[in-house]
């Protein structure tokens, strides 16, 4: 993908912002994009290609914000910035590859669309616009009086598991009692080192998101934990 960017719009800057996404998981894709996208300067172009449906009837699409621009496919990856954006169905074929592979369009599409965009290719010439995007979204945690049951929506290269529970959701919650598997964490602290090596703590990350970490060490494999599980947090 790079190699086809630099050879069409060699002046270009890229940054890598993660390979590291559990296979097929849009979600997840998703919200490491969010939580990108606002530190990058104004019309940035963002590539992202989690594309479990590759090859199949599925849309590739460019959608047009106030801030950005981002293409990859149409299965929800881009639902936080649908509303009041513009959002067209990739359809014109001068803009890709010759020939376009069934297994890689983000070399053979994504790709190349996004290099004739930084040369300055205008929106309306890369395809039709579309009134109907795929959208979904990442889970709300289930919110009761005095619990709270969230799942992990990501893990990252550190084994830290980062939860769908905001700071937000905590309002209320003075002593909490954070609950993974047979595990259970008192309280939250504000940095992984407030808790000694080798010990569980649970904070808000730099995400806004309820975060669970192992002091020095890997939280994921200590725990044995999987994208998905729950999450709960309870009045002490």
């Amino acid at each position: 993908m790079k190699g086809v960017i630099l050879g069409i719009a060699p002046e270009v800057h890229i940054v890598d912002l993660s390979h590291s996404i559990a296979p097929q998981n849009i979600l997840e894709a998703q919200f490491l994009l969010q939580r990108a996208e606002p530190y990058f300067p104004q019309d940035t172009i963002h590539v992202a290609v989690v594309d479990p449906g590759v090859g199949s009837s599925r849309r590739p699409v460019i959608v047009r914000t106030q801030r950005c621009i981002f293409l990859g496919p149409d299965n929800g990856i881009f639902t936080p910035w649908l509303d009041g954006a513009e959002i067209r169905h990739l359809n014109r074929k001068e803009y890709f590859n010759p020939k376009v592979s069934g297994t890689f369009h983000g070399r053979d599409i994504f790709a190349p669309v996004a290099a004739y965009l930084a040369r300055g290719i205008k929106l309306q010439d890369l395809g039709s616009v579309i009134t109907d995007p795929i959208r979904k979204s990442i889970p709300q945690p289930q919110i009761k009086t005095g619990e709270i049951i969230g799942e992990i929506i990501h893990i990252d290269d550190f084994g830290n598991l980062i939860t769908n529970i905001a700071t937000e959701d905590l309002a209320g919650f003075r002593n909490p009692i954070i609950r993974i598997g047979r595990k259970a964490i008192k309280g939250l602290v504000n940095s992984y080192s407030d808790v000694t090596s080798g010990t569980l703590c649970a904070l808000v990350g730099s995400h806004g998101k309820l975060e669970i970490a192992l002091s020095m060490g890997n939280a994921s494999q200590a725990l044995g934990a999987n994208l998905g599980q729950n999450v709960i947090v309870k009045n002490s």
